[in-house]
């Protein structure tokens, strides 16, 4: 049976603490190849941008692996990119038009849940053409993520703190990737098992589904988000839940941290304040929001 909203808000605490953890780029190292073998070549390919690919990758890495804006939703996400590319001088001087998607950011702009489902269902009724092709390569990039990542395990030492976690704390998944994708990866390394839920896009933004399942629930010093982005921590201060960071580039050293230190701390509750701002400031340094090529 699908998860629904009303589903996740309907569970009940089984322990003292909850913590929301993130998927890809967190638990799994499968941020760079989603990115690099199924986002990209498909942006390029369904949005006609092969003469100015070169400039795309860059751009799309930079936004959704290297910066403040990583772990955003992939419908921003790519706004996003097709924003600082119009602004790029090498685009410039090509004289490379960008594609109008006006009707793309009115949709983002207005719906709650920015999935698939919703995607299609506004396209069967409005037949938009600039929504069609976003509703066509998003499915393509789902269709390349299931035949490309596979085989792709966690983190050193996220499994050993999802084990440890779920002994005195109430663990559920939030992500804006797929839900199918999210299940697949989660059944195929045997994680399911730790967690009470699988929270993908469907479910609406990460602030909505922490909201749902922690919300009332718990005491706030109780409830921690454990993400690699900026938007996991904006999630988690939306409600007044505590954050640990999984950082870019260092991800089995911080799940190590976490094991060994940080999750002690916050079942003593001994995290919160200059332990947890000391973390979070080491964090914002991985992820700027200044492209390299405006520098």
């Amino acid at each position: 049976m699908e998860l629904t909203q009303e589903m996740l808000r309907d569970i009940k605490p089984q322990k003292d603490f909850f913590i929301g953890v993130d998927s890809d780029g967190c638990v799994f190292d499968t941020m760079e190849i989603k990115q690099k073998e199924c986002f990209i070549p498909n942006t390029i390919k369904y949005w006609n941008l092969q003469p100015i690919s070169k400039y795309v990758r860059e751009t799309e890495e930079f936004v959704n692996l290297y910066s403040s804006w990583r772990g955003m939703n992939r419908f921003p996400a790519l706004l996003m990119v097709f924003d600082l590319l119009k602004d790029r001088p090498e685009v410039l001087k090509r004289e490379f038009k960008m594609p109008e998607v006006g009707s793309l950011r009115d949709w983002i702009k207005k719906e709650p849940k920015l999935g698939n489902p919703s995607l299609k269902d506004i396209v069967e009724e409005m037949g938009d053409a600039v929504l069609k092709k976003t509703l066509q390569w998003s499915e393509a990039v789902n269709k390349a993520v299931s035949e490309i990542v596979k085989d792709i395990p966690p983190f050193s030492f996220a499994k050993k703190s999802l084990v440890k976690a779920q002994e005195k704390a109430d663990l559920i998944v939030v992500s804006t990737t797929p839900n199918e994708a999210l299940e697949r990866e989660w059944d195929e390394h045997k994680l399911a098992q730790y967690v009470r839920a699988i929270c993908g896009q469907e479910l609406g933004k990460k602030r909505k589904q922490l909201e749902l399942a922690s919300g009332g629930k718990y005491k706030k010093e109780h409830i921690l988000m454990v993400g690699d982005a900026l938007g996991d921590m904006q999630a988690a201060r939306e409600n007044d839940a505590l954050f640990y960071p999984i950082n870019p580039g260092r991800e089995d050293e911080s799940w190590e941290k976490f094991y060994n230190e940080a999750l002690d701390r916050f079942f003593a509750e001994e995290y919160a304040g200059t332990y947890e701002l000391r973390l979070i400031g080491k964090f914002e340094k991985y992820l700027p929001s200044i492209p390299p090529w405006k520098k």
